[in-house]
């Protein structure tokens, strides 16, 4: 059976889902360990609830650790699902093509450096854009700029907040990041450049 680890840092809402998608058959896998690097973090209540086991990791040293939990591991497939930290070379090189991210814009933009959570929100209603969604891709060295998994798209309207669209794409983001999984987990792809095709 293919294993997940996950790393989160937030509310886990995405978490739940792959966790009920796992629970129900929708994904024929385990998710074996949630990683967290926030202590007041609710997808550690999540995790808990659904009996899946959790590791807390504090700021100093999780780079080393997280790398020793990921190597003794050896999923088949790792999650980062608003994990609040840039993951280090060593552990992208390590896992090539083994880690997924999911943004929630849809990349190319608002992504890279210091485009997250809230902020994603605020820019793109700031930028007049007309559209938004989801971008769940390939995590690499080169920040949001991995190849393309899926994508989902939602309507931008005139009165939206950033809490507004906010909560429109999380209800895409559940069903792209579960469509993302499948795909990856049943090696039904093949990447040609900087997108995933299916097979």
């Amino acid at each position: 059976m293919n294993n997940i680890v996950v790393l989160a840092s937030g509310n886990g809402s995405n978490f739940q889902a792959v966790a009920d998608a796992v629970d129900s058959g929708i994904i024929d896998a385990k998710i074996s360990k949630l990683i967290c690097n926030n202590k007041n973090a609710f997808v550690l209540q999540r995790a808990k609830n659904m009996g899946i086991e959790s590791i807390l990791i504090n700021s100093d040293n999780n780079d080393i650790v997280l790398y020793n939990i990921l190597k003794a591991e050896d999923p088949d497939l790792i999650i980062l699902d608003g994990y609040m930290r840039i993951l280090p070379e060593n552990i992208i090189n390590d896992f090539s093509y083994k880690i997924i991210n999911l943004h929630p814009s849809l990349l190319p933009a608002f992504g890279g450096k210091g485009y997250y959570g809230k902020r994603v929100h605020e820019s793109v209603i700031k930028s007049g854009a007309r559209y938004s969604g989801c971008t769940v891709h390939f995590a690499t060295n080169d920040i949001d700029n991995g190849p393309i998994i899926d994508q989902r798209v939602v309507d931008v309207l005139d009165d939206d907040t950033p809490e507004s669209l906010e909560e429109k794409i999380h209800k895409v983001e559940h069903e792209s990041l579960i469509f993302s999984i499948n795909l990856i987990l049943n090696k039904i792809y093949e990447i040609l450049g900087k997108r995933v095709k299916r097979l």
